[in-house]
């Protein structure tokens, strides 16, 4: 992401309460990664919100809508939000936080005098012409320019609309449209597109954004990953990160300790998520950087992208951006009727 800041893994970390907490977010720049942390969440309501997360993580299926939306009635605290940053920065690893575009310009100073890395700006679908009847509607032109940190923003699935965004100054992008596992968007408004199409057009968008003679923005495919293979099918789209939620929150490091929930599941008029239960499955390092152990391609996804890249003969991640992609809906059942049977391997799911 320019000159600003450089993981030794491009994995992203998103912004879900269930999965990223001070501790996690530690943990994962340790360990080469970069998990954002959500300012809208409970982690910034609550002096300690393990007791609600708890209780999200304990609500029976007929009552967790109701329960989740009791906790983040509860609001924001700017005092917290200074706080979180701070601690983060004090282990000595890379910061970034998330916001929703309606607090963006009042929070932009508040992050960064906390020390924030990076400050990403999310919604379900954003625009460099956004507006709204209920707030003052944001420029990203002006938030890129009272920021001296990166703005990534997101999220997006279109060329035209990830083009306009890049010539704004923003840093990154954020690509995906209701793929994540905790999200509901695609049965609530009819709103998607697969991450795939949509990573290799926002990776059109940017490079003839350096065409044009715009710095190179960063392209972070986000949700609807979950084992190796879908990484490095991102990549392979044209992405240059990829953000995760859901396979992190089975780590052992996750804030609930293996359950997920979406940045808009407690929206009050209509939510567009839910509440996921995927358990405890392994270590953070073990999801990220092996090593594996077990052979469903659920663990070590740094090892997984740079054995594909190998095997496809690219030396980066630059190179493997330009590999042939076919879409072969059988690749992954053929040949593989034993493990099928006997539901090991690839067979599992």
């Amino acid at each position: 992401m320019g000159d600003g800041l450089r993981l030794d893994i491009p994995i992203w970390g998103a912004a879900m309460d269930g999965v990223v907490d001070v501790d996690f977010a530690i943990a994962m720049g340790r360990l080469g990664g970069l998990a954002v942390l959500n300012l809208d969440g409970v982690h910034t309501r609550y002096a300690d919100p393990k007791p609600v997360i708890e209780r999200i993580a304990a609500a029976d299926r007929s009552t967790v809508n109701a329960v989740l939306k009791e906790a983040y009635r509860e609001p924001v605290k700017l005092h917290l939000i200074t706080e979180r940053i701070k601690a983060i920065k004090a282990a000595g690893v890379p910061c970034a936080v998330s916001t929703i575009p309606a607090r963006a310009e009042e929070r932009a100073d508040l992050v960064q005098m906390a020390g924030a890395d990076v400050l990403v700006v999310q919604g379900t679908v954003l625009t460099a012409r956004h507006s709204s009847r209920s707030y003052h509607q944001l420029s990203f032109e002006d938030l890129v320019r009272i920021c001296d940190i990166p703005v990534v923003v997101g999220n997006c699935v279109h060329y035209e609309t990830a083009l306009e965004l890049m010539e704004t100054g923003i840093a990154g992008i954020l690509v995906g449209v209701g793929p994540g596992a905790a999200c509901t968007t695609r049965g609530v408004l009819g709103v998607g597109v697969p991450q795939v199409t949509a990573t290799a057009d926002v990776a059109a968008a940017r490079d003839e954004h350096m065409r044009r003679g715009g710095m190179r923005v960063a392209v972070i495919t986000d949700g609807g990953m979950r084992i190796g293979a879908d990484v490095c099918k991102a990549f392979a789209a044209g992405a240059d990160a990829v953000m995760i939620g859901t396979p992190l929150a089975g780590a052992e490091e996750s804030a609930s300790k293996g359950y997920n929930w979406g940045m808009a599941t407690p929206d009050p008029n209509l939510p567009r998520g839910t509440r996921v239960h995927v358990g405890t499955k392994a270590t953070l390092a073990e999801i990220l950087v092996g090593p594996a152990r077990v052979d469903d391609g659920s663990q070590n996804f740094a090892g997984a992208l740079r054995s594909a890249l190998g095997v496809c003969g690219a030396h980066d991640i630059a190179e493997f951006q330009h590999v042939e992609m076919v879409i072969a809906p059988s690749i992954t059942s053929e040949g593989k009727s034993l493990q099928q049977s006997q539901h090991v391997g690839m067979g599992k799911g």
